[in-house]
């Protein structure tokens, strides 16, 4: 595993608690997990996403990420619909693995950016990883 320092964290996003991540793009917010997150959960191997159109609320459960070691539920960031899900990773669940950030997950027509704020910066997120 990964020193803290070692984590490739960009700047640019925001983060959960729960080790999502969150980039927005014009009116559209795109969603993964951290490297810490693809770090903890080693060698993923399947990745169950939800179907386009669907909605949640900020914090819900959107789907699964199952690993050689476990299966860990992953969360939505921000409210919204989904727009589109990373097909890519239905047939190559590892390229989480390979770049989590480049991998992500699902495309959200986000219902509220003022929910930005309950997200955590970069530097609240690494406090949170230090402990």
């Amino acid at each position: 595993m990964k020193e803290i320092k070692e984590l490739n964290l960009p700047e640019d996003l925001h983060y959960t608690k729960d080790h999502e991540w969150v980039r927005i793009k014009g009116d559209i917010a795109i969603v993964g997990i951290s490297d810490y997150a693809q770090d903890q959960l080693g060698d993923i191997v399947y990745v169950e996403m939800p179907e386009v159109g669907d909605e949640f609320g900020q914090g819900e459960e959107f789907g699964t990420l199952e690993s050689v070691k476990a299966v860990s539920e992953i969360y939505l960031p921000l409210a919204g619909e989904i727009v589109e899900v990373n097909e890519a990773l239905a047939d190559a669940p590892e390229l989480v693995n390979k770049d989590p950030y480049e991998n992500w997950i699902v495309r959200i027509r986000p219902s509220d950016l003022l929910e930005l704020d309950a997200l955590l910066t970069i530097d609240e997120y690494l406090d949170l990883l230090n402990g």
